[in-house]
């Protein structure tokens, strides 16, 4: 084991105690990178002031000062501004953008000691549940090369995934930054909304739903990066009650692997003495596929007077969402907008009957990297969407939402768990995490 194979908090805590330097971290992670980065894909930019950082560190340690992350290698989503490194949101339009400054959960990260190693990969513009590109090409699943990490955070998750750094930032907007470290073995948690500043950064496709999330091995990461980017503290529950639903009452079919995984854990749960319940949610008729007309309308106002242009500069698959939201009435973007507030009260009436909710996280594992989604799940032809049929709700319920890792299916794939709280308790959805992590990592 070396430095880069410990957690983040004892990594950091490793480095105050004089143990290991940043410096000496810094060289490692360069190492690992060049070793690792070009089977799979996840970097697209290196800090070139990485080494220089190091030093910074190491003279504010000099200095007295007492930092939560010092010296922690962390990578950041091209779609998160970095000060003075190429930011791109994964699209050709923005190949030579350089972010004029930071975004405040970066500032908040470097305040803290976390020493930025570069930018990992994204599809285009986040709009889209998997990590390819023409700009940037196919990011590849550490678990199986020949597989994806899903999206659109890809890079971020296969970066920690590959032991390249052991933590990362992305963002979620549908759920980006918990089904893919379900599909890795990873820890990812999607914060009340606005509880970590957005911006500064670029435009938000889709208004009022994106948040800027922490990728982690462990929960015990997860709430160190929250604590530093948020101020919440995980809170140990007195006891823990969980309702769960297999199909977050949206009728998808799920891969029989998946289905046996949470009756499992959820059995598994029910013996340690958690209270279990089912949780009923009728969505009526709303459908996650629904409210896609805001992200098309969105990128239709932000880039569609280039598509009618150069289409061509554009990942196929979104130049076809600005086609379609260009051709949107603005009574198709309200009925969408209707959606999404309808789908905010029934999940979080939900919440406030429940407490915390548990679905899986997706209703199938990873898929061939090459492909935008799966062709199939459990044997019947999948939509585009269909593999993230259980993580827009939360966003558009703007509630804190985590996935935890498992187990795997018959051929070894990660699963994940995700676990849905009420707004605001970010810091309760941890401390409930936390204390089921050991149960998981014992089944598993």
């Amino acid at each position: 084991m070396t430095a880069l194979d410990l957690t983040a908090r004892d990594l950091a805590a490793a480095v105050r105690r004089g143990d290991v330097t940043p410096a000496a971290i810094a060289a490692e992670t360069l190492a690992r990178a060049a070793e690792r980065n070009p089977a799979i894909n996840a970097i697209c930019h290196m800090n070139p002031d990485f080494e220089a950082e190091a030093d910074r560190v190491t003279q504010r340690l000099a200095a007295g000062e007492d930092m939560p992350l010092a010296g922690v290698p962390v990578l950041i989503k091209d779609n998160i501004w970095v000060k003075g490194l190429r930011v791109s949101q994964g699209s050709r339009l923005f190949a030579d953008h350089i972010a004029p400054e930071d975004a405040e959960a970066v500032r908040r990260l470097r305040a803290a000691g976390a020493m930025i190693l570069g930018i990992t990969t994204c599809s285009e513009f986040g709009c889209k549940g998997a990590t390819n590109s023409p700009h940037h090409g196919i990011t590849r699943n550490p678990v199986d090369l020949t597989l994806g990490p899903g999206g659109s955070s890809g890079g971020s998750v296969a970066a920690v995934a590959a032991g390249i750094v052991p933590l990362a930032l992305g963002t979620d907007a549908g759920g980006s930054s918990r089904r893919p470290p379900a599909h890795t073995g990873l820890c990812g948690m999607k914060p009340t909304y606005d509880l970590i500043p957005y911006g500064p950064s670029f435009p938000e496709p889709v208004w009022g739903i994106s948040v800027i999330c922490p990728i982690a091995r462990d929960m015990g990461d997860i709430a160190l990066a929250m604590e530093v980017m948020a101020g919440v503290r995980a809170e140990a529950p007195a006891t823990l009650h969980i309702a769960t639903s297999p199909d977050f009452g949206t009728g998808q079919v799920v891969e029989p692997d998946v289905a046996q995984n949470f009756a499992d854990v959820i059995k598994a749960f029910g013996t340690a003495g958690i209270a279990i319940q089912s949780a009923e949610i009728d969505w009526g008729e709303q459908k996650g596929h629904d409210i896609l007309p805001l992200q098309f309308a969105g990128l239709a106002q932000a880039y569609g007077d280039v598509w009618r242009k150069t289409p061509e500069v554009f990942d196929p698959v979104i130049a076809k969402q600005i086609e379609t939201g260009l051709s949107l009435t603005g009574v198709d973007v309200a009925a969408a907008h209707q959606v999404s507030h309808r789908m905010r009260a029934t999940l979080r009436a939900a919440l406030d009957r429940y407490g915390i909710i548990a679905t899986p996280t997706t209703p199938c594992p990873a898929w061939t990297a090459e492909l935008s989604a799966p062709e199939t799940i459990a044997g019947q032809p999948a939509g585009p969407r269909d593999h993230a049929a259980f993580t827009p709700q939360v966003n558009h319920a703007g509630v804190p939402a985590l996935s935890l890792p498992c187990g795997k299916d018959h051929q070894g794939l990660p699963l994940g768990l995700q676990l849905i709280a009420p707004a605001g308790q970010d810091g309760a959805l941890i401390g409930a995490a936390q204390m089921l992590e050991p149960l998981l990592k014992e089944l598993n």
